[in-house]
């Protein structure tokens, strides 16, 4: 791909990253917002294969597009009783707001002190047995993905659990 067609693909899927992004923390339908959160997920594999980065790209679209946002939905969809208990509030927080402000205000501070160095590429890139060895050795990648899977179990597990009826517990 040319530089300007690069260019113009960053661009599209920036934009639909953020507008998606947005669309999720001010949706006052749940569903909606977990719809937002799938095109967030899918405009970021984008940009990972704009990257080239064609593994991440494919593990994102699998398991956040496939597998996060659509148990997401479905456990919206099981939990809810009535039409009324998709819509939320919309309630301004200034705490919120206050936190928000200052997390930009440490990466805009990062970013511009950032020096950026050029990577380094490997003489010879890991083959499938490496990459399976790297991921299960002891200090390898199973444990955090293992300890992520339990942690998203539970916060399931805890919304089904607190939609429950007051008689029903």
């Amino acid at each position: 791909m040319t530089d300007t067609y690069t260019l113009v693909a960053f661009g599209v899927l920036a934009l639909v990253s953020v507008a998606s992004a947005v669309g999720m923390l001010t949706a006052r339908n749940v569903v909606h917002a977990a719809y937002c959160l799938l095109a967030v997920s899918i405009a970021a594999a984008g940009l990972f294969a704009l990257l080239e980065a064609r593994y991440l790209a494919l593990m994102q679209v699998l398991v956040y597009a496939g597998a996060v946002a659509i148990l997401n939905l479905f456990t919206i969809m099981i939990t809810l009783r009535r039409r009324e208990d998709a819509v939320r509030p919309r309630d301004f927080s200034w705490p919120g707001l206050a936190l928000a402000v200052t997390f930009f205000a440490a990466v805009a501070v990062a970013v511009a002190g950032g020096v950026l160095v050029p990577g380094v590429e490997p003489d010879v890139f890991p083959g499938v047995r490496e990459f399976g060895e790297r991921l299960f050795e002891i200090e390898g990648w199973v444990l955090p993905f293992e300890i992520a899977s339990l942690v998203l179990t539970a916060a399931l597990v805890g919304a089904v659990w607190w939609s429950r009826e007051e008689g029903e517990r």
